[in-house]
This record gives C-alpha cells, structure tokens and sequence, in this order.
C-alpha cells in the first residue's frame, strides 16, 4: 500500500466536458506566460524505471535518480504532495516537498498539473515510514500536458469498443493491457531465438503478390497503377519460401502479417500475424517436435509452468502431447470408422447418418466426408493440446500424400481448447503431382469456391528444378499469445484489431 490514499482522476458531474477542457487549455496558457511551455521540451534526463528502482533498492537507496512518466494520482497536504508516476513498468510513488524544489516549481505543480500529463522527477531514492519505495523529489518538469481528461480510474476503462479503438487510452488505464503486449513481445522473441537455434534463417517475403497462392482463403485485391495489373495481398507466405528451399537455404521462417478478407470473430481478424518455417530433409513428425517445443518452453520461460487457464479450461503443455489420426478422431469422437469405408457413397451416407452434409462445392467423395465429420463434430471436442495427423488429400492440395494410403496426406493440425494453433505438411515437392492438385482446385474454384488454390506456374516451374524432402509448419502468433494470456478474443492481443468506421 501507498503512503496516502490516492485521488484518482475524476470530473464534477455538474462540470461539461467543454469546461473541463477549458481549465486544461488555461493552465497550459499559464505555463507557457511564465516561459514554461512544456511542448517545448524535447528530451528527458530520465535514467531510470519504476520496477528496476524496486529491484535495486538496496543499491539505490539514498542515490540520485531521474524519473518520468505519466501522473495518474496526486494528493495535495498543504506544503508537501504524493504523486503517483506511471512509466513503461509500472508504478512509483513521489514525495514533493516545498522547501525541496522550491515555492515557485511546487505552486506551479499545484495550480498547473493535472491527472494525465507526463512529467519529470529528479531526487533520491527513499523508503517511507509505511514501508513503500519512493522517490524523493528534488526537481520537477512538465513534460507534456494532457488536454483532455482521462476516464474515471477506479472503474477503468470498460467499453471493448473504446478500447480497441483507442488503445492508447487501454494501455494508461489498464495495465494487464501492458502486460498482455509485452508477454506478446517476448513470446516472439522467444520463438526467434528457438529457431535460431536449431538453425534456421529468418526471411521476408513479398506481401504484394500477382497470384494469391499458399492458402484457401479470399485474397484482398489491389491494383498497381504502374504495372496496370490487379495484385493480391498475401493470404500466406508458403510458396516463397518454398522457393528459397529449393533455392537450397534449407531451414528458414517468416513473422509477418497475413490477409485474409474472411469474416471477422473471436478467432479471426482481417489481419493477423503468422510464423512460417520450413526444414529441408524433414518431415511433418519434425514439424510436430518444432511446435511441441516453441510453445512448452514458451509456457515454461514466460509463465513459469506447463498448467494455464484459457477459454475456462486447465491446459495442460507439459511436452509429450497426444497425436492421433483425424480417422482415429472420428471414430473416437463421432462413432464413424472411416478406416472400414472404402467407397465415396458409403462415406457420404456415413457422414449424412451423423448429421454431417458435404458443402455445394466439394465433391462427394471419401475424403471430403471424412473432413467434414471432423471438422462439424470433432473439432469442437479438442481441449488438451492434440495433434491430428494424415488429412484428406482433397483438402491439403500443397501437401505429400501417405505411402500407405494415397486418400490421405503427411498434414497435421495442432489442436488446443477447440482451436487451431498450427498447421504443418511433409511438402508435396512432385511437380506433376502438384500440377493435377492445381488443376482440382481451378475446378472447384468455377464451381464456385472462391477459397481454393489459383495456378502459380513459376512455383511449379521451381519444384521441377527438385526440391528435397521438406516439412513445413505455419503456426498463429495471435492465437498462442491468446492461450498464453488466456484471452477470450483475438482483438485483445492485436494492438490495433480491425474496427468499423464510426458513423
């Protein structure tokens, strides 16, 4: 606890805005007559946070330091105050004394300051009679003054609307934000430095692309004037860097931002973040070790523990995750044995028995059946972190068929809390193969699909210069920093998420 009970931020109810506003714009007219426009001022001496004068405490006490930040609390006791300071990491209380910094720097904090603007301290470090870790101030300067209001602090700022609109106004009034986006930070870092490790080469690929290609997914359109050509903006980064395996850089990966013009929910964003990496002389069995391993250490050296909480479920990421067939899913979860059906009307019956319809558009045929069933029925059921394996070919159009079954292909997904994490491929690196599977997607895009693979020649052109065995993983950012805060929507862990316009 502080050394005083705090005054948060408030507004008269009988006061206007327009009047609060007012009062705010006439005391920075007064600083600025007495030659102390605080727009004025472009750096700070500041050397030092909040959290590292706490750690350091021992070292630091009684030492000199310089502080800045944003005032979110003042308490005003005649000729002696309580700020609170609010910097990047977090809280720390002041003691403004009169006879310390001088009548004129005290008054003018007293008449001129106001909850929301950024000031500077410079003074000592000190620990109070109550026990808290303080700063004595010696000097004070305004920094930048706040003209507008901040909300009302002890009921934060509740409105999910407002806070993704104005995120800035999130970050100062509530500080699990904060800490959501430096977890989302490090967590990249930390998958930065993993595949590193096992060294792999970080990449960037083109986001502007003449054919939308890696995904089935509908692309955003753009047109570049110069070229006079209508351009795409990427739905994956897949076949660039198939391209650079081929080109025989063997491991690399990408972290970049992804397009996709789909519906929008608490899983989905227009935008969203993605890694994607590729390992040649691997397979998709490789490709579940890397994600096993990105994401329980994650849990490890960012959290602490294996065991989090995330959409009202235990989690459980202690490595050794369950990895089970999506025919061994749906037999297990939906009562379906697919390996017993052989024949594309027996499946579709099979799937229509469970309450499962094939889409318009996809062809009636065993795999798509099986797909189906997974996706409308099992899919949902997945809590514990899983690994579903050997996908139909009829939905993996960029992946290595199975040697023991040629209906299926080397795919998985990762599965946590009925959410897809990654997905991954042993690749289809056969040109002719990769040709026909092309060519089925072409079909199913006139029959109306708009989400299938388009032809891209020169990928093909590239695989018939041979590329080698290759496993390929592409895992969500977005939705691991979800699991990993345990954050019910994906807006809350984009910093800027796709809104509406307002009228």
């Amino acid at each position: 606890m502080s050394e005083n009970k705090r005054e948060a931020p408030q507004q008269e109810p009988a006061q206007e805005l327009g009047e609060l506003l007012q009062i705010r714009r006439d005391k920075l007219a007064r600083l600025r007559q007495a030659g102390h426009d605080p727009f004025l001022i472009t750096t700070s001496g500041q050397d030092a946070h909040a959290e590292e004068i706490r750690a350091r405490f021992e070292e630091l006490e009684n030492k000199d330091v310089c502080i800045a930040g944003r005032v979110m609390s003042r308490r005003d006791m005649g000729k002696a105050s309580f700020l609170d300071i609010h910097d990047k990491t977090g809280r720390m209380q002041v003691y403004v004394k009169i006879d310390e910094v001088g009548e004129e720097a005290y008054r003018e904090m007293k008449e001129c300051w106001d909850v929301g603007d950024i000031a500077e301290v410079k003074g000592f470090v000190f620990r109070t009679r109550r026990g808290e870790i303080s700063v004595h101030a010696k000097g004070l300067r305004l920094l930048s003054k706040s003209l507008l209001p901040l909300p009302e602090k002890f009921h934060g700022l509740k409105d999910t609307d407002l806070r993704y609109r104005q995120r800035y106004l999130d970050l100062i009034m509530n500080p699990e934000v904060k800490r959501t986006f430096q977890l989302r930070s490090r967590f990249i870092r930390h998958m930065q430095a993993y595949l590193d490790n096992l060294g792999y080469m970080e990449v960037e690929t083109p986001v502007l692309n003449t054919i939308a290609g890696g995904a089935a997914a509908r692309p955003f359109i753009t047109h570049h004037n110069t070229l006079d050509i209508d351009m795409y903006m990427r739905i994956a980064t897949e076949l660039p860097l198939k391209r650079l395996i081929v080109g025989g850089l063997e491991r690399v990966y990408e972290i970049g931002r992804i397009f996709r013009n789909e519906g929008m929910d608490p899983k989905h964003n227009p935008e969203f973040t993605t890694v994607e990496l590729y390992q040649a002389y691997a397979d998709f069995h490789d490709m579940m070790d890397v994600a096993e391993g990105i994401l329980s250490s994650a849990a490890m050296e960012l959290l602490g523990t294996y065991e989090l909480e995330w959409m009202g479920e235990k989690i459980n990421l202690t490595p050794g995750w369950r990895r089970m067939t999506m025919a061994e899913a749906v037999k297990e979860y939906a009562g379906v044995d697919f390996a017993a059906i052989s024949g594309d009307e027996e499946a579709v019956a099979a799937a229509r028995a469970i309450g499962v319809e094939l889409p318009a558009a996809a062809e009636k045929t065993w795999g798509n059946a099986l797909y189906q069933c997974f996706d409308q029925k099992v899919e949902g059921q997945l809590v514990q972190p899983t690994f579903i394996t050997m996908y139909p070919v009829e939905v993996s159009p960029l992946t290595k068929r199975s040697p023991q079954d040629p209906r299926l292909t080397e795919r998985f997904e990762l599965f946590v809390c009925r959410s897809e994490l990654a997905n991954a491929y042993s690749e289809l690196n056969d040109p002719m193969d990769q040709r026909e599977r092309f060519l089925k997607q072409l079909e199913q895009r006139e029959r109306g699909d708009d989400e299938t693979e388009m032809l891209d020649e020169d990928f093909l052109t590239a695989l018939e210069y041979a590329m080698p065995p290759t496993g390929g993983m592409g895992m969500g950012i977005d939705r691991c920093v979800m699991m990993l805060t345990n954050s019910d929507t994906i807006r809350d862990v984009i910093l800027f998420p796709t809104m509406k316009p307002l009228d």
